[in-house]
């Protein structure tokens, strides 16, 4: 048995609302036991979208169950520099909309670093901010997400052990994570003040959280990786009581979940078997009916290959296992009622185009339900575009009435004194809306889909103008519900790509689940697309669709249809390539690896994981 590499402990939950009424427990107990001692509790807190299901707890906590904040003092991680606390992009305004302003704490008792000091004075304000900590008696209980660089706070790489509260400048890539919030990279500042990773290291509790596929690889190197200032994470595994807390997701690269027989014997099950014998071959650069008896016993497969007579009864095996997961169009459903989910009014074409043809083509009678209008993903420029296009035909063919001339003067009027990152009008945010929907029409027709089979949902949880959406609501689960009934459709397609950057995915698969706990009769089966942001692996993969070059080539045609998210999308995640050219890589790369573990070769590859329904198959 070889020894476990995990240098944190780690705490591996299946859904993020677990994790997040764990931490919410653990510092209202912490809490209420200060309180009854008589004593102030003292909690450094973070930002983002990680810590805010915490935050909801907490709320939840004090409101029903009368949590006291009153005798708490909390200290913020950081904040940007410049930057305004009225700003939306604020992490002051974050704390109290997410969370002060909903329990009865103290504004004294609330600490945030400036962001709106004079450059002079942020050397003596970081100082003071040290001396506040210290004051307080120190840090009880820290939050902390972890960066795609493996940053905490604002540590970025190079950060060193000993480092205090300061300014720091801002890593590229964390500049391209924050592009959403910004409205553009080039507004993201470029500097940002937060506590040192010396400083977080006193506190006396730590939790830090990380969800999503997107942090998997990060997370590894934090948990199993030396201790090196590249990545300031990894100074945690001195820490004497740091936990980490993970989704399925964020732990997928750690060798427990994805090697789990490099730490000794394990329950085999078919699913893990086959997760071997691919991983096996890849190490080795064989086939697998090439692998042998040897090649097993030198990766410490032996345990699963004492399960049969020889290496090739296992080889033979796996690979009709595989072999059974390519579906051509032959092999896909007919005559079935379809609903394909698309979270944004592009998700389906890049994701799923593939199958979607396959499935028109198969006589299946598919809607394609777009949950959100996608508007704050559309550039000014693009909305200036299409208001002259609008002028200029209402002169050609005179069609201008009263109405027309003072709208465009408006909407051109609002865009010119727009400040970054600002809200926009109703009308903007309408006309943005309306230019995403004529291109998702425009890529389904690339299809052979026709608009009619489009439903525009509109979901209100989105319509908040903002990257920060609101919670899903009953009326956004009322809205899938009718659908689903109206339909009754035998198999959904759903976005499965939870690393989306801002949470949509998320929040709209969530959304569907739920409206499916309220559906009565025989429930469709779940196929789970991805491919924006990451693929899924052959192994876990249940359905692997064969693309030729010329269905690859009219998947990318219905992509360019999207011409607002063309060039340039703006919200890139760290992946700064256009999304046909993501896609092209993954799907290609699906199939080489197909036929490097001695499968039938083929030009791309789709990959679905399937989920209960009498049609799952």
């Amino acid at each position: 048995m070889r020894e476990d590499p995990e240098r944190i402990p780690v705490v591996v939950e299946e859904s993020y609302e677990d994790i997040a009424r764990q931490v919410a427990g653990c510092m209202g107990g912490l809490i209420r036991a200060r309180h009854d001692a008589g004593e102030k509790t003292v909690l450094g807190l973070a930002t983002g979208s990680t810590p805010i299901g915490i935050y909801r707890e907490l709320i939840r906590m004090h409101r029903e169950e009368g949590l006291d904040f009153s005798g708490v003092v909390t200290f913020n991680l950081d904040e940007y520099y410049p930057m305004s606390p009225k700003s939306i992009q604020s992490y002051h305004r974050f704390m109290w909309e997410n969370l002060f302003e909903h329990v009865n704490i103290e504004r004294r008792n609330v600490h945030i670093p400036r962001g709106d000091i004079p450059r002079d004075k942020i050397e003596p304000h970081c100082a003071e901010y040290e001396r506040a900590i210290e004051d307080a008696g120190g840090i009880d209980f820290q939050i902390l997400g972890i960066g795609q660089t493996g940053h905490i706070g604002f540590n970025e790489p190079g950060s060193s052990a000993a480092s205090r509260t300061r300014l720091v400048v801002l890593d590229t890539i964390t500049r391209r994570v924050a592009a959403g919030d910004f409205f553009g990279t080039e507004n993201v500042p470029t500097e940002a003040i937060t506590m040192g990773v010396g400083t977080i290291m006193e506190s006396r509790e730590i939790a830090l959280l990380a969800t999503g596929e997107h942090k998997a690889a990060i997370v590894k190197r934090a948990v199993e990786g030396e201790i090196h200032r590249s990545v300031a994470a990894t100074y945690l595994q001195q820490h004497p009581n740091t936990t980490m807390y993970l989704d399925a997701a964020a732990a997928a690269e750690l060798t427990r979940r994805k090697t789990p027989w490099l730490l000794g014997e394990i329950a085999w099950t078919r699913t893990l078997e086959i997760e071997a014998v691919v991983w096996l071959a890849q190490v080795t650069g064989k086939s697998m009916l090439k692998l042998d008896d040897i090649d097993y016993r030198e990766h410490h497969l032996s345990g699963l290959l004492s399960r049969y007579e020889f290496s090739g009864e296992l080889n033979g095996i796996v690979f009709n296992a595989l072999g059974a997961k390519i579906r051509g169009r032959s092999k896909l459903p007919q005559g079935k009622r379809i609903i394909v989910f698309s979270p944004h009014p592009d998700d389906d074409v890049i994701s799923a185009g593939g199958i979607i043809r396959k499935l028109h083509q198969n006589k299946n009678e598919i809607v394609v339900a777009y949950q959100t209008s996608g508007n704050i993903a559309v550039f000014d420029h693009e909305v200036r575009r299409y208001l002259d296009f609008v002028r200029r035909t209402a002169h050609d063919f005179g069609y201008g009435n009263e109405k027309l001339k003072p709208l465009l003067q408006l909407v051109e009027d609002f865009l010119a004194r727009k400040e970054p990152g600002e809200v926009d009008s109703d009308a903007v945010l309408m006309l943005k809306r309306r230019i995403r929907e004529v291109e998702a029409l425009s890529a389904i027709q690339v299809l052979d889909l026709r608009p009619d089979q489009a439903r525009f949902l509109n979901m209100p949880f989105y319509q908040t103008g903002l990257v920060k959406k609101d919670p899903i609501g009953p009326r956004d689960v009322e809205i899938i519900s009718d659908l689903l009934e109206e339909i009754r459709p035998q198999i959904i397609l759903v976005a499965g790509d939870l690393s989306d950057p801002h949470g949509t995915h998320r929040m709209c698969h969530d959304a569907v689940i739920r409206a499916l706990e309220r559906l009565k009769g025989e429930p469709p089966a779940i196929w789970y697309y991805r491919g924006a942001w990451q693929e899924w692996s052959v192994a876990e993969a249940d359905i692997l669709v064969p693309l030729s070059e010329e269905e690859l080539r009219r998947k990318i045609s219905a992509i360019f249809k999207h011409q607002s998210q063309k060039d340039r999308a703006p919200f890139p995640g760290v992946d700064e390539r256009e999304f046909w050219q993501r896609i092209e890589e993954r799907n290609k790369g699906t199939a080489h690896l197909v036929d490097q573990l001695g499968l039938p070769e083929y030009f791309a590859m789709e990959a679905l994981v399937v989920r209960g329904g009498a049609a799952a198959v």
